[in-house]
């Protein structure tokens, strides 16, 4: 192992024990000189995943009408802030606003606000959004978003998002934690106490997780949300919990990916990504404790083929005859639902608004996909 984080996270291990994943997560993605997200370009055939958005234009813009249309049930604000988390290249950015001129008057009202921490991925946004620079102010956290009618889009955001994770035991619940072996490599270990705290009745080496940073973000959108008015919505794999004694969910999620293979999350800290599935039922808790309206939890693929996804196949095939079998092909890798992983169906996608909200669209009834899951 040659990764240059490697030496100051042993130290750092020496120096105070073991660390939570968390904590390691945090570091690896986020660390100035050696975080994953702060050094690289991270999408596309050449790097170590792909988001829907650069698979096909059609993702970008069936958002951006989705957005427009949110707008226009907010009762068309002459100031709306859209507001996206983690934008990655600003490629789905890039596709929604040049839908959005569709919109009649939404343009005229936006203010683009894009929350980004790392100043590789800004530098490329600000290129790929260069007609629309002057409408556009970057933000290190959603502290110092502006207040006012607000659309959120987050598209594997909170999957990026640091976690804990605890083991059951014979003695109870203990936490993960990253520390070194005999050799001084890294290894996975457990805390020497129980965490009294979790009570849950599960087998013997079920993992629990808990995504105390994505639900401290959450509050704070929703409670933003309650105060200005407006809708979130974010797409992400993961799952829907059926309730605390579930223990379908009680599994370790932790993943790691490097040219887009599976990598083991030790083995190069700060050259992978680092992930988690995302608990969406306890995203939508969060967001009703804090006063805003959760809508109907839909699969990628059922949102998408509500929002258009078909007639814009047809319409861009219409204009590209030499690029129908690339576009079909790009269209039906974002909606397939043929294996669990595929991204049609383990991908998920939560709306949240506020309470005068009158509709989101395409959340006005439950997906029959996930009603007998």
């Amino acid at each position: 192992m040659s990764a240059p984080l490697i030496p100051l996270l042993k130290e750092l291990i020496r120096t105070e024990g073991p660390l939570s994943i968390e904590r390691y997560m945090a570091i690896c993605l986020g660390d100035p000189r050696y975080g994953y997200y702060m050094t690289r370009d991270p999408f596309g055939t050449t790097g170590d995943f792909i988001t829907s958005p650069e698979i096909s234009q059609i993702f970008g813009e069936l958002i951006g009408l989705w957005a427009g249309e949110c707008w226009l049930q907010l009762g068309a604000p002459s100031t709306v802030n859209l507001v996206e988390l983690g934008p990655g290249r600003g490629t789905l950015m890039a596709d929604a606003l040049r839908v959005l001129r569709v919109v009649k008057g939404f343009q005229r009202a936006m203010r683009v606000h894009l929350v980004e921490t790392s100043p590789v991925l800004r530098q490329m946004q600000e290129q790929t959004l260069a007609p629309w620079i002057d409408q556009i102010e970057w933000h290190q956290s959603i502290e110092t978003l502006p207040n006012g009618p607000c659309i959120i889009l987050a598209n594997e955001f909170f999957d990026a998002l640091p976690i804990r994770q605890m083991q059951k035991t014979d003695h109870g619940w203990h936490e993960r934690l990253v520390g070194l072996d005999d050799d001084g490599s890294l290894c996975l270990g457990l805390s020497m106490e129980p965490d009294t705290s979790i009570t849950l009745d599960a087998p013997v080496d079920a993992v629990l997780e808990l995504p105390r940073i994505g639900t401290f973000i959450m509050d704070q959108l929703a409670r933003h949300l309650a105060q200005n008015r407006g809708v979130c919505l974010a797409i992400d794999y993961g799952y829907a919990s059926k309730g605390k004694q579930d223990h379908s969910t009680l599994f370790d999620s932790w993943q790691a990916l490097k040219k887009h293979q599976p990598v083991d999350p030790l083995d190069a800290p700060g050259e992978c990504d680092l992930t988690t599935h995302v608990n969406f039922t306890l995203l939508m808790e969060t967001a009703r404790a804090a006063g805003i309206r959760p809508q109907s939890l839909l699969t990628q693929r059922e949102l998408l083929l509500r929002l258009g996804l078909e007639p814009r196949v047809e319409q861009l095939s219409t204009g590209n005859p030499d690029l129908v079998a690339s576009i079909r092909e790009a269209a039906n890798r974002l909606i397939d639902d043929s294996s669990p992983v595929s991204m049609g169906r383990l991908f998920k996608a939560a709306a949240m608004a506020s309470a005068d909200f009158k509709l989101v669209p395409g959340f006005d009834r439950p997906d029959p996909a996930l009603a007998t899951s």
